[in-house]
């Protein structure tokens, strides 16, 4: 990630074994993902994974908290070390590649994302992951209120409800990103 000239990241969201086996039923649906990735990597464009993953005992977890009060009953499954929250084998990280652990839905909440950007010098910031209505209207809130330039892949970006997934992607992304598919992504970056 050295490369000063390179001011874009890509970032891949909550990717990980336990939401990927919830919201992911068709192989194919996860072949966008893949392609940004690869496109991202033959460019020199950083590939940065986000991940939720708790603490043994989750003293980070507010059982108030509606998201992910029950987590503590389902002992295990979303601390750092286990296989739920390691990142889908479909779209694996590469050993040089950063792996951001957060604590809740915004990918900088609890993370040291925002420093590892800044330190890089990064100020664009594209944008893929599972949940539309969540990681990914999450962080693009968060990042537009840290003044970063975003891009949301469109075809990179699951939900479970449809038509909550269209009308973020269709009205309301649009007022602080850039939404594109990935092979509008790709044509703008040959080009750029």
């Amino acid at each position: 990630m050295s490369n000063s000239s390179n001011k874009s990241a890509l970032l891949v969201m909550d990717m990980q074994n336990s939401i990927v086996s919830r919201y992911v039923d068709n192989d194919k649906v996860l072949s966008p993902f893949q392609q940004s990735i690869a496109f991202a990597r033959d460019q020199g464009i950083p590939v940065i994974y986000v991940k939720v993953a708790f603490r043994a005992g989750f003293p980070e977890i507010n059982p108030s908290n509606k998201m992910f009060g029950n987590t503590r009953n389902r002992a295990g499954s979303m601390t750092i070390p286990e296989e739920m929250t390691q990142i889908h084998q479909s779209v694996e990280p590469r050993a040089e590649e950063i792996i951001v652990n957060k604590l809740r839905v915004s990918a900088f909440t609890g993370s040291d994302l925002d420093v590892i950007l800044r330190s890089n010098h990064i100020d664009t910031l594209i944008l893929s992951g599972i949940a539309t209505s969540g990681v990914i209207l999450s962080t693009l809130r968060e990042a537009a209120d840290k003044d970063y330039t975003i891009k949301v892949l469109s075809d990179a970006c699951i939900d479970p409800d449809p038509e909550t997934h269209r009308v973020l992607i269709e009205k309301v992304f649009p007022a602080q990103a850039e939404v594109v598919t990935v092979d509008e992504w790709i044509i703008s970056q040959s080009h750029s």
